[in-house]
């Protein structure tokens, strides 16, 4: 069975396809899924370039969709033929957040998803949602259920709420189409004047060129007419806050979900306490969490934006073209 393994060291050039054997058929409670889409994170991209200290010589890849080839005994909630997607995090089920680390993530801690087939128990999956492709559906595991967790289980979305979202990938544009979907009003932020315009056709209601306005923070509050957004979701980090803090409305929420512009830096302590906002950290959500946001899209028809897709071998070609930042929403693989 081929799969697509981080080298030693982990880098680009290393990163090759290698034998490894079939798994077999399922157990008692396990299912055997034929994989044929996956989506790429910039966790992803840190686990192949070395950047994070994954599994050495682990299968790549987070995200993974396919089909249901086989079912173990006592298996009642798949059957074979069924859609599934994968869960980021296989172990966390229900409930508060269980795990800080990465050591049971697909593609880090434990062998991912860029494989032929998978031999796993029934919880490391859900149900894909209706209509989608396996590169649709894997869109769904680590950006989506972020930004569905960020906005409406951490954030309690509701109609009416203004949105602050930061640039234009994977995440942040899953965020604009939950927000908009729920009736909520949007903001983007990007450096590109196209990527902006891309947005406004998905439903973006203003939009700020952040290499323009150095002060978007406070351009964003004053169009809200000085009351501030709602809800934040902070991709950039330190370099960010300080201007996602001066965005918020007094009493909001700011989801800090990665540190693109660095993973430490001065937090203006004193504006976060002023505007009594909730700074909460969060990474993806529980497999409970994936279901609900599989029956919103099934319920809403919400179809992910993916920017291209690869073929698996060609994955190396894949992530030197997220690295570039070109891209305008996700990237898919698919075998």
């Amino acid at each position: 069975m081929k799969a697509m393994v981080t080298g030693s060291p982990a880098t680009l050039e290393t990163l090759a396809f290698a034998d490894r054997p079939d798994p077999g058929q399922p157990g008692a409670g396990e299912i055997r899924v034929r994989l044929h889409g996956s989506s790429l994170n910039y966790h992803d991209l840190g686990v192949v370039t070395g950047r994070m200290q994954g599994k050495p010589n682990g299968i790549a890849l987070a995200d993974g969709g396919g089909i249901v080839e086989a079912v173990g005994d006592g298996v009642a909630e798949f059957a074979v033929g069924d859609a599934v997607v994968s869960c980021f995090f296989p172990d966390w089920h229900d409930g508060a957040p269980t795990i800080g680390d990465f050591s049971r993530t697909p593609g880090d801690g434990i062998d991912g998803y860029a494989t032929e087939a998978v031999v796993v128990p029934t919880t490391a999956f859900t149900h894909a949602p209706r209509g989608y492709d396996a590169v649709e559906a894997a869109t769904i595991t680590t950006a989506g259920l972020t930004a569905w967790r960020a906005l409406v289980g951490d954030g309690g979305l509701k109609a009416g709420d203004v949105v602050l979202l930061l640039g234009t990938g994977g995440v942040s544009i899953w965020g604009l189409q939950i927000a908009r979907a729920m009736g909520a009003t949007v903001v983007i932020t990007s450096s590109s004047g196209e990527k902006l315009e891309r947005a406004r056709d998905l439903g973006a209601d203003h939009v700020v060129n952040y290499r323009e306005v150095e002060a978007w923070g406070r351009a964003v509050r004053d169009w809200t007419g000085g009351r501030g957004v709602d809800h934040v979701l902070e991709l950039g980090g330190a370099g960010t806050l300080a201007n996602s803090i001066e965005a918020v409305r007094v009493g909001g929420h700011i989801a800090l979900i990665g540190t693109v512009t660095g993973t430490a830096g001065d937090v203006p302590t004193a504006a976060l306490m002023a505007k009594q906002a909730r700074l909460q950290g969060l990474i993806v959500g529980s497999r409970r969490q994936q279901q609900d946001f599989v029956r919103a899209i099934d319920a809403t028809g919400i179809k992910p934006i993916v920017d291209r897709r690869f073929p698996l071998d060609a994955l190396p070609e894949a992530f030197r073209h997220q690295q570039s930042s070109a891209h305008f929403g996700k990237i898919g693989i698919e075998w």
